[in-house]
């Protein structure tokens, strides 16, 4: 299986009331823009909810094509034309996770996802649902367990599909104008077909979230490569 070995899992507080200014800026500008830098543009989310919020997912082959392919793209000229539109969004592009695959299996894959053309405007189905869990240094593989004999099972029961776990990555930042967060964390991905299993699924979460967990739900915007499967 052919995965994403590394991943930004990348969160934006915008303005109020810009955040369709940007993702209609970002899918018509920034995603084969950056694929032509040997970059994958996993999907785009707005956060319910949360209504200044916008989630994306990059992932990368390896580090080296992280450091070649942000310089390339950010020193370029979609980057150089567009970037005071996309800055004049946001009050805060540096809440951003570098993340790995909790295990092999689990990483999004790199194939070729569908996506719908430029100018698209109808939103993919589904909803999707960012978990991340703040843990403890050293904690990650007693979580992993956990997550793997508890409360996956529960989250499929309750009707979600998996799509990919990952957590911190210790790899330095090789492109430190972009920073990153150091903190230990489990972040699950997964999909449900509409808002109608969230209150099941929220229920079965409950007894393995604390306080700092954060679920977030998410709708993917029109170009978003994730969406639910068939």
């Amino acid at each position: 299986m052919d995965t994403c070995p590394f991943v930004e899992y990348r969160r934006y507080t915008l303005h109020p009331g810009r955040r369709d200014e940007l993702i209609e800026l970002f899918d018509r500008e920034f995603v084969e823009t950056q694929e032509a830098e040997q970059m994958h543009l996993l999907g785009q989310f707005r956060v319910l909810d949360q209504p200044d919020r916008f989630v994306w997912l990059r992932g990368f082959a390896d580090m080296t094509a992280r450091g070649k392919g942000l310089a390339a793209f950010y020193g370029g000229p979609a980057w150089r034309a567009n970037r005071t539109k996309a800055n004049a969004t946001m009050l805060d592009s540096d809440d951003v996770f570098l993340l790995r695959p909790s295990a092999p299996q689990y990483g999004f894959t790199r194939d070729g996802r569908e996506r719908a053309p430029r100018g698209a405007t109808e939103m993919p189905a589904g909803l999707f649902l960012a978990m991340t869990w703040f843990l403890a240094p050293g904690g990650t593989t007693g979580f992993a367990a956990q997550f793997e004999g508890k409360i996956l099972p529960a989250l499929l029961d309750s009707g979600a599909e998996l799509l990919a776990t990952y957590c911190t990555s210790r790899e330095e930042n090789n492109f430190p104008a972009l920073p990153v967060r150091d903190e230990e964390v489990f972040v699950a991905f997964a999909a449900v077909d509409d808002a109608a299993s969230r209150p099941a699924i929220e229920a079965v979460l409950a007894p393995h979230c604390d306080a700092g967990t954060e679920l977030w739900w998410l709708t993917p915007t029109a170009r978003s490569a994730l969406r639910r499967s068939a």
